[in-house]
């Protein structure tokens, strides 16, 4: 299958799903089904539309959007921008309120895009961007390396402002850890910034533990972004509860395992040259063939909750933590809105322990990463 197929499929897919939710609704079995559920145990989900959640004291939409591929796709297509814009107007028209991009992304291209999108209503969103990679601020030409000196984070923020047609951001990450720059002086640009009324909240992005406790010491922590879903479950050993211990927010990025848990890939999925998904050896022939087990496992979830493959994948992360906010990135208006209804499907008790005992018998095989790409996750920053 090639990846032009993909999007099909999974618009197939979430066709034939809604069509047994509408049968459901008709006939009344299913949606009785589901009322005795709620009587025997306590949903564990919000799940409500234009439910809302706090990310320390930010407060958010419980599903948000990245914005990372409204430059360029993984199957390194352009979309065409008015297109993503409709897509971003038609988030908030549905309730989402949470938008999420950073200046690596196009280089600056993505913030561009946010910010005519939600220029007409600015104020009723929260929006985030990150800085860190080593991103030349005029040109958006991508050097080598990382950069998050104080004096360079500052100027980089000046050109996400003019960006985003903003006066702040919301949350401001850095998107990963320099390691020749101590976090506390990344920490006191962002006092500075934030004195000057341009950065509201701060966060870190696949830090190191102690890199998150000293810099949560040194200017409270907001949010913490990192890669997170059913497909890699690594912060659950100790990020998450650190979170959890100092009040920090979470965020998982690829909530859908690079559309993996979308159903939309199979044994016969070809990916293109310059798909970063090609180099992942989770994606490599014989270890997908193994973590089929997983997609399966989510499409078995899917007919028996009378929903998308998509929905379960996000519902599940709801379920984990209150202070948990999924951003799933998308350039298809069919799967933003299949996405943001996962506000709408929750797990009883039972049912999440059942899922999560299914879950944990399969364990995925390969890394979630290039070696070189994830050689930049957990770095410590240097003492100062």
């Amino acid at each position: 299958m090639s990846n032009a197929e993909l999007d099909v499929n999974r618009r197939k897919f979430i066709g034939s799903s809604m069509a047994l939710v509408s049968s459901a609704a008709i006939t009344g079995a299913g949606l009785v089904g589901c009322a005795q559920a709620q009587t025997r145990s306590t949903l564990v989900s919000p799940a409500q539309p234009g439910a809302r959640r706090k990310l320390g004291q930010l407060e958010v939409s419980s599903v948000g959007l990245g914005v990372q591929n409204m430059a360029r796709t993984y199957q390194t297509t352009v979309p065409a921008r008015p297109e993503m814009i409709d897509i971003i107007r038609a988030a908030h028209d549905h309730g989402v309120t949470f938008f999420d991009t950073a200046e690596a992304y196009g280089p600056h291209e993505c913030e561009r895009i946010l910010g005519e999108a939600i220029a007409p209503f600015r104020n009723k969103v929260v929006i985030t961007s990150k800085f860190g990679w080593n991103i030349d601020p005029q040109t958006g030409e991508r050097r080598p390396g990382l950069i998050s000196r104080p004096d360079h984070v500052k100027q980089a923020v000046e050109g996400m402002l003019k960006r985003l047609r903003t006066d702040r951001i919301d949350l401001l990450y850095q998107h990963r850890v320099d390691p020749q720059v101590p976090i506390e002086d990344v920490a006191g640009a962002i006092k500075d910034l934030m004195a000057q009324g341009k950065v509201l909240h701060w966060g870190l992005s696949e830090m190191g533990l102690q890199t998150l406790r000293r810099a949560h010491a040194e200017l409270p922590v907001t949010a913490v972004q990192s890669e997170y879903s059913m497909f890699w479950r690594g912060p659950e050993k100790e990020v998450l509860p650190l979170c959890q211990e100092l009040g920090i927010g979470f965020v998982p990025w690829s909530p859908l395992g690079v559309g993996f848990l979308t159903g939309a890939i199979d044994q016969r999925t070809s990916f293109a040259d310059g798909d970063f998904r090609k180099s992942e050896t989770r994606f490599s022939p014989e270890n997908r063939e193994h973590n089929l087990a997983l997609v399966s496992l989510v499409k078995s979830w899917a007919l028996r909750k009378k929903t998308t493959p998509a929905r379960i994948a996000l519902a599940w992360l709801l379920a984990q933590k209150p202070w948990i906010v999924p951003i799933p990135g998308t350039t298809q208006m069919g799967h933003l809105l299949d996405n943001i209804g996962a506000r709408e499907v929750a797990f009883d008790t039972d049912e999440l322990q059942a899922l999560n005992a299914s879950l944990a018998a399969i364990t995925i095989q390969g890394e979630r990463l290039p070696p070189a790409v994830l050689a930049y996750s957990e770095v410590e920053a240097p003492l100062k």
